[in-house]
């Protein structure tokens, strides 16, 4: 966002690989009209998370109510974490924060700080939004109160809304939590270990991930993410194979899905069935 001489501000796209991501400036109108107010909305839909509110340092699972197609992926659980960030892997492992996250500002808030800090979520079928209300950045306190959310639209849209940031993001330490604005996914793939032959290793693989600038997160900014097609949205071999995608797309005939090169390990599965047939600009088995 790039501020211009009547101080207004303009919108700025980006294109990724899987995400258009769009950066809306505190006088943008459209920065408003994405803030999902959590107050006005029907009490039955809205929860105030009690242990998330009143700790440090901790997440807690969450169901959705329709599954949320994340880098494509239909997702129906997703894990809220207090430090400002939504993570979206299906294994629970001790670094959360570093892949596989929907961050609209992680860093190390303490909603057990105040009694006025709570982490709230909404849930109406086809959106479903974390707020971090009036948090406080652990040691930072005197700083003040932020108060931001992550909106998960059914379409895929991600929208990342900033009501109040009350310091300028890049000055946040990042020595005792990683501070991070953005998205990430990662595919995992199982490996034999070394020194137990009947027993799997998990290796983490981060394929993609999207960092944005911190120096653009202001009080009432914005950023919303349109997903762009995948090879998963193909039902069809034929499909599949005439698609004009920029990824690889191969048919799984097993698992009857369209899947790319870095769709997780279903492809790895897929190779060892010897029943997948991509294009030839994909890798065969």
């Amino acid at each position: 966002m790039d501020t211009l001489p009547d101080n207004r501000t303009r919108v700025v796209e980006d294109n990724h690989s899987y995400y258009v991501s769009r950066l809306y400036g505190p006088s943008e109108p459209h920065s408003r009209e994405l803030w999902v107010d959590v107050a006005e909305a029907n009490r039955s839909q809205v929860k105030i998370h009690t242990i998330l509110s009143n700790t440090h340092r901790q997440a807690s699972r969450v169901v959705l109510s329709f599954d949320f197609p994340f880098y494509g992926h239909p997702l129906r659980q997703i894990t809220i974490a207090t430090g400002g960030f939504i993570f979206m892997g299906d294994v629970i492992h001790r670094m959360l924060t570093a892949t596989q996250y929907v961050a609209p500002l992680m860093a190390n808030f303490n909603p057990g700080y105040s009694d006025n800090s709570t982490v709230v979520y909404f849930d109406n079928g086809t959106v479903f939004v974390v707020q971090w209300d009036h948090v406080y950045l652990q040691g930072w306190e005197d700083k003040g109160s932020f108060t931001f959310q992550a909106a998960l639209h059914h379409d895929g849209r991600i929208v990342f809304g900033y009501k109040e940031i009350p310091m300028s993001v890049p000055e946040i330490s990042s020595s005792q939590h990683p501070v991070k604005t953005g998205l990430s996914d990662t595919f995992m793939i199982l490996n034999p270990s070394p020194d137990v032959p009947e027993s799997r290793r998990r290796s983490i693989f981060e394929y993609h991930r999207i960092e944005l600038d911190p120096s653009k997160v202001t009080s009432m900014s914005a950023v919303e993410f349109t997903p762009l097609p995948t090879c998963l949205q193909h039902r069809s071999c034929d499909a599949c194979m005439s698609s004009d995608l920029t990824f690889n797309c191969s048919w799984c005939h097993v698992l009857q899905r369209s899947l790319n090169n870095q769709d997780e390990n279903t492809y790895v599965n897929c190779l060892d069935s010897q029943q997948c047939h991509g294009s030839s600009e994909s890798r065969r088995p």
